[in-house]
């Protein structure tokens, strides 16, 4: 079994590693209360980042610059009653040495949909809040990822 798996080019993701120049990391977002930055933020300390408060003190700076999330209506029944809708989440982000860009502006936008049964508002609110959580989790997964590359 081993000698398939190794044959086929797989290999363990391993853990997320930052560049040195993020050592001590400032985070400009125009929104620190949004889902995206807490989970960011959660996840490059527990890397190992250090985070500070201030781009003076920083030896590399990401910036947030579009932090969005809503949902948009997919089908309707013959009565013109939502049935389905698509959660989306939209971020704009950017890494910044002192002396270079480390990774250029990126947009990602992610989407989830489910379906809508207006008896059942209240599970349907729930499961549209951990949707947009699992969306966050993916974003927060795909910038570590991209930042590793570096």
């Amino acid at each position: 079994m081993l000698t398939l798996l190794a044959g086929c080019g797989f290999q363990l993701q391993g853990a997320f590693t930052t560049p040195t120049e993020m050592e001590r990391t400032y985070i400009a977002a125009a929104d620190e209360r949004s889902l995206f930055y807490r989970e960011l933020r959660a996840a490059l300390e527990a890397s190992g980042v250090q985070l500070v408060d201030s781009a003076s003190d920083a030896t590399a700076t990401m910036t947030i610059s579009i932090d969005e999330t809503d949902q948009r209506v997919l089908s309707v029944s013959a009565r013109n009653v939502p049935t389905e809708y698509e959660v989306y989440y939209t971020v704009e982000y950017g890494l910044y040495g002192s002396e270079n860009d480390l990774l250029e502006v990126q947009m990602l936008t992610l989407t989830r949909d489910y379906t809508y049964d207006s008896t059942l508002v209240l599970g349907k609110a729930r499961e549209e809040e951990l949707l947009r959580e699992a969306i966050v989790d993916d974003l927060v997964r795909v910038v570590l990822k991209q930042i590793s590359t570096l």
